[in-house]
């Protein structure tokens, strides 16, 4: 058998049937090629929109795969992509026609609760970390998706409810095993390896494949106040106004986001507004419950609510609690501002924008940041966006490639409309595509010494199947 596979410089190179034998040989996971049964479902991600097709796929069972897949990726120049929880919205993890390194069987999650860390491995779901760290009742910061992979989101920033109270899951990595270019195994800390560990912090899969990661956990749960409080779209206006003015005087304990959207089939809001307009605000507060409802109560007071499900919450149930609207295999496709502050002309923007939506599925939402995360240098790690309070996502959702045209066009459109009000940066994990035009970007000031630690540790670009940093040579 010979197979035609991409290399970085767009060439198709043949592998001969002794190299596909040896690279196999080489595994204690398993090389799939594109006549295998696994094929089909392990190049799929979550985003229905991504349809690429690898010329191999190397399934990683753990560092030393990961060592010998990199080691002959970089040896045959190979174009390389890395699939952790296969969440990312551009789709990155799957490169076409070149080698993609699927991690998603390394799931170990090692919790010590007597130093309040986790070691975790590189394709565990955010579900995985939170399974094993609430037993001792405790949590690392993440996203909102129990589905989300923890590695693109660490790496990227890694926005969530606890993000006001402990900082960004960036924050809190305390370590990291990472494989680069030429398949070195090194161990990035802040006493070790200090440049790399500093990059990778918000750097996002720019320079290497991690493999485990220590991250420091801190007091939650395993019952929080949490739950969502639907209002018609009518109120809504009255209600962020509102809202704007509350949340600057939030306690980091507690958080508050905004949707707009048609309302889902909410079993606590009337059949009748099913699918009509609606804002919700999302919100949540760790600790003391009588404290934390004491700190919601102006939140929940404001106008005339459809209905308020705010409640005692087991914390894994509101970290999965979206799970249901981010399903995989809608075609989905976003585009975000950050800002310092909400605006009367940003309410309105969006308000406007909910009436022309292309699908019921797409929605608006703001999340409230601040807090802690705020108060990290942004030159602290390579993840550079502290001022930003509140961040918008456009998520265009459909399911249809129907759609497609019409539904990217309102991303668009939004987008445009808001972004003068905006700070001109971006969180990386939202970036749709490479190419966009943006006053700050997703690596901000920080940029320059990305591309230079870029350009020692992966001066051929090998892993570029990202938002990437070009290499400074």
């Amino acid at each position: 058998m010979t197979i035609q596979v991409m290399q970085l410089d767009g060439q198709k190179l043949e592998l001969e049937q002794p190299q596909l034998d040896s690279l196999a040989a080489g595994l204690r996971g398993k090389l799939i090629l594109r006549e295998d049964q696994q094929y089909e479902q392990m190049r799929q991600v979550w985003n229905g929109m991504i349809d690429n097709y690898p010329a191999m796929i190397v399934g990683c069972t753990g560092a030393a795969d990961v060592i010998f897949a990199v080691k002959f990726a970089h040896q045959h120049k190979l174009l390389l992509s890395l699939k952790g929880g296969g969440h990312n919205i551009a789709g990155r993890a799957v490169c076409d026609g070149g080698m993609m390194i699927d991690l998603s069987a390394m799931k170990g999650v090692l919790v010590d609760p007597l130093k309040r860390t986790a070691n975790v491995q590189s394709g565990a779901l955010l579900g995985d970390v939170d399974h094993e760290t609430q037993c001792f009742g405790l949590a690392v910061p993440t996203g909102i998706n129990s589905t989300t992979g923890i590695a693109g989101l660490a790496l990227g920033g890694g926005y969530g409810w606890l993000s006001r109270a402990f900082g960004h899951t960036v924050d809190n990595i305390l370590s990291a095993d990472i494989v680069t270019a030429e398949g070195a195994f090194l161990h990035l800390s802040e006493q070790e390896n200090t440049e790399l560990f500093w990059a990778i912090r918000g750097g996002s899969g720019n320079f290497g494949v991690i493999t485990n990661f220590e991250f420091k956990l801190h007091p939650v749960g395993p019952t929080i106040l949490s739950g969502p409080v639907i209002f018609p779209i009518e109120q809504a206006k009255h209600v962020l106004q509102q809202y704007k003015e509350l949340t600057k005087s939030l306690p980091d304990e507690a958080s508050c986001w905004t949707v707009v959207r048609k309302a889902p089939p909410f079993p606590f809001i009337a059949a009748e507004f099913h699918g009509k307009p609606i804002l919700i605000l999302a919100m949540s507060c760790i600790g003391d419950l009588d404290n934390a409802k004491a700190t919601l109560a102006p939140l929940r007071a404001m106008g005339r609510p459809l209905g308020d499900a705010v409640a005692e919450t087991p914390y894994v149930a509101w970290q999965g609690a979206f799970d249901p609207l981010l399903a995989e295999g809608a075609r989905n496709y976003w585009k975000s501002n950050d800002f310092e502050q909400i605006t009367d002309s940003l309410i309105d923007i969006m308000l406007n924008a909910i009436t022309s939506v292309p699908s019921d599925e797409c929605e608006i939402f703001i999340a409230q940041l601040g807090g802690a995360a705020s108060r990290v240098k942004g030159d602290a790690m390579a993840f550079p966006h502290r001022s930003t309070a509140y961040t918008m996502n456009i998520h265009g959702r459909w399911q249809s490639d129907n759609l497609d045209v019409a539904g990217k066009a309102w991303v668009r459109d939004l987008f445009t409309k808001t972004e003068a009000l905006s700070t001109g940066s971006v969180y990386v994990n939202f970036v749709p595509e490479n190419g966009e035009i943006r006053k700050i970007g997703p690596y901000g000031a920080n940029l320059a010494r990305l591309q230079k630690i870029k350009g020692i540790v992966d001066p051929n670009n090998l892993f570029r199947s990202n938002i990437n940093i070009l290499p400074q040579i």
